[in-house]
């Protein structure tokens, strides 16, 4: 302190240098904040004049007393609460009135002041979109209605995209828009988006798609694409009106690697019935599951499971899902069901002369009875139909084709499935199952020792809490399809024609040794490739499925 003092006296006395300084920074500081908020407010469409007029007011105040007061220690306890007060209050005005990533002084932003440009440049650089028309979308110019529009979708798919998100849906509420993920098959709530933000982005895709933005209320669709790391994947855009407003889907609609029936997740014994088809010159074959339990991919991987240089195979679909390599895909749309049906179609198919025919959708009884008569006349015909099991399967196709001496000789056999996510390899825990557990779900114990389960929390050497990276945190990588199988012999023939009842021929098919698909889905249980809480989420009704009840002790 006495230093301090002869300091003073030494350069006049009055004047302290350090308090000089410390009021001249001060000084700037507010000058510097008057014209920030007097530039933003008019950016953000705010009362520049009012506000500008407050911050200035304050500041001038705030000085005033600073100079007049006996002590220095008053001015720097003052200055920031009556200059920082009139910014924070500011701050918060105008953060109301701008979207998410525009405010400022928030976590994200803070976050964003100590990030490196070249890292944020090099990322921009190698993510882009490309419009329905084959053209990259510039960066548009910032705080400007495209520029909302494209950063906003730029910041949901990017995020999609490193969740390996299939689907994204935005539908909208009272109060903002819900925002879910599909990821494997399952809906992940991600955070909301506010509805002027979706509006934006709302608009920014439809003009990627080529769809008309001032339609709000007709379903529109179309497809754009995105180049990232110089790989482009394209994705569908679908959107609808609603009375809360407009929702919209995005699903990756890219050309998918169509997998071999090795691949799908058969049994080895199963697989071993299936794959002797190739070697068939006659019969039907029917794969059912219900919607979206990888009934496409069964039925692909069948036909690819035929020589296609060796055998001529075409296709009777309403929407091919995928292009097949050196097979016939025909596609039956809105405009042919004007002219003739789809039995007609396929007799037409017939004539051509094919060996092999999918036929998917096959949900009337002319269909189901051309393909039956083609599987007799030395075609081998494979056909989607939708059904909870083998045995459900089984009475459709009788009721539909209304003969079960042709059903019997014509069948080679039935499919069901279902899809089960596997247990991420880098993350998933083992451990040891109770004794109820197995007893619950027949389960010998010696065959069981050790059970695997997704293991969503990791920790580090320090503690610390980490994500895997391999699956996001979700404890699951991709899915696996669990079959329901039986293939028919003349035993089972005989017995189809001759039993009256479906629970008769069911027993039948039991007593051929055809596991249920709960019993195959507990195979992959054991062997590690799913855990028990997935089978049970699967195989649960809808109405348990969605009451989320607590998962059972394992």
């Amino acid at each position: 302190m006495p230093d301090l003092l002869l300091s003073s006296v030494e350069y006049g006395g009055y004047i302290s240098p350090i308090k000089l300084i410390v009021f001249l920074v001060s000084f700037f500081v507010w000058l510097w904040l008057v014209g920030w908020i007097y530039e933003d407010a008019k950016t953000v469409e705010t009362k520049e004049v009012l506000w500008t007029a407050v911050i200035l007011a304050a500041g001038a105040v705030a000085l005033i007393i600073w100079l007049v007061a006996p002590l220095f220690a008053i001015g720097i306890l003052l200055y920031p609460l009556l200059v920082g007060g009139v910014s924070i209050v500011y701050v918060k005005h105008r953060n109301a009135r701008v979207l998410d990533y525009d405010r400022v002084l928030t976590a994200d932003h803070i976050k964003s002041l100590f990030a490196k440009k070249q890292k944020k440049a090099d990322a921009l650089k190698s993510f882009a979109f490309v419009t329905a028309n084959d053209n990259e979308v510039p960066v548009p110019q910032p705080r400007t209605p495209d520029f909302y529009g494209y950063q906003t979708a730029y910041d949901i798919l990017n995020d999609a995209i490193l969740r390996r998100a299939s689907d994204i849906l935005l539908t909208p509420t009272q109060q903002d828009y819900n925002v879910a993920y599909y990821i494997d098959g399952v809906a992940t709530k991600r955070p909301d988006v506010v509805r002027e933000q979706a509006k934006y982005f709302i608009r920014f895709m439809k003009s990627l798609a080529d769809l008309d933005v001032n339609e709000k209320r007709k379903p529109q669709k179309g497809r754009f694409k995105i180049s990232r790391n110089k790989e482009k994947t394209e994705w569908e855009v679908t959107t609808a009106g609603s009375t809360m407003g407009e929702q919209v889907k995005l699903k990756q609609a890219g050309q998918k690697d169509i997998i071999k029936l090795a691949d799908i997740g058969l049994m080895s014994d199963q697989y071993e019935q299936l794959s002797k088809f190739r070697e068939l010159k006659q019969g039907l074959f029917i794969v059912s599951g219900p919607k979206k339990s990888g009934v496409t991919s069964t039925f692909y991987a069948l036909l690819r499971n035929h020589d296609a240089f060796l055998n001529s195979i075409n296709t009777l679909e309403k929407q091919p899902s995928a292009d097949l390599p050196n097979i016939v895909q025909k596609a039956f749309g809105p405009n042919d069901a004007q002219t003739t049906t789809y039995a007609k179609r396929l007799q037409a198919i017939v004539r051509m002369g094919p060996d092999i025919v999918g036929v998917a959708d096959c949900t009337d009884s002319e269909t189901a009875q051309a393909a039956c008569t083609a599987a007799k006349d030395g075609k081998i015909i494979y056909v989607t139909l939708e059904a909870e099991n083998v045995i459900q399967a089984m009475g459709k196709w009788i009721q539909l084709i209304g003969d079960k001496n042709l059903v019997a000789d014509s069948l080679l056999g039935i499919s069901n499935q279902r899809l089960l996510r596997k247990l991420c390899d880098k993350c998933k825990q083992a451990y040891s199952p109770n004794k109820e557990l197995l007893r619950k779900f027949n389960i010998p114990a010696e065959k069981a020792k050790v059970l695997y389960r997704a293991d969503k929390e990791q920790v580090d050497r320090h503690g610390k809490s980490m994500i895997c990276e391999n699956c996001q945190g979700t404890g699951f990588v991709g899915r696996t399809g669990v079959f329901e199988v039986i293939t028919i012999n003349d035993e089972l023939r005989n017995a189809v024609k001759q039993l009256k009842s479906l629970s008769e021929i069911g027993a039948q098919f039991r007593h051929a040794k055809m596991l249920y698909l709960q019993e195959q889905a507990l195979r992959k249980v054991v062997n590690g490739t799913t855990a028990i809480n997935e089978m049970i989420r699967v195989f649960s009704p809808p109405q348990k499925q969605q009451a989320k009840k607590p998962e059972p002790k394992t």
